[in-house]
């Protein structure tokens, strides 16, 4: 089942799922960009190691246990898409859709932000109403929130 997702020098073979998305976030880089290009045609440009570890383990997770079917795929898709009260710039192509975590790595620590039900974001045990103000709280200076949070790109690249 699960056999055909280990390569033989990354993650050794196993039944469960499970012991393998473990085994990922002890794995030495050049094993895991094996890994990953194994399932996805590109590297990231700003590759994040927490971020790639959870899209590689949803990969795996989606080759031992299947895709969802188109049917339930366009539920969650059209829940999305009414119950977000989040309105993207026409600047963004991202849509932040309720639950989304963003991370961003800042001074060698990793912050975690939520988008709420309600169209804020919650941080640090707060809900805020833009992505700027946590960039503020986090760095001390006034930053674009979507820029700081990797969400657009800026013209200092």
């Amino acid at each position: 089942m699960t056999d055909d997702i280990a390569t033989e020098d990354a993650l050794p073979m196993t039944n469960m799922v499970g012991n393998q998305l473990h085994l990922l976030s002890r794995l030495p880089m050049p094993e895991f960009w094996k890994l990953w290009d194994k399932h996805f045609k590109d590297r990231p440009k700003h590759p994040h190691r927490k971020q790639l570890e959870s899209r590689l383990a949803y990969r795996l997770q989606e080759i031992a246990d299947g895709n969802l079917d188109p049917k339930t795929r366009n539920l969650l898709e059209d829940i999305g898409e009414r119950l977000s009260k989040i309105k993207t710039s026409k600047h963004l192509t991202t849509t932040l859709l309720p639950g989304t975590v963003l991370i961003r790595e800042f001074d060698g620590k990793d912050y975690h932000v939520t988008v709420a039900m309600d169209g804020r974001f919650e941080f640090d045990g707060h809900k805020f109403k833009s992505l700027s103000a946590i960039a503020k709280q986090i760095t001390g200076t006034q930053w674009s929130g979507p820029l700081f949070f990797g969400l657009k790109q800026g013209k200092y690249k």
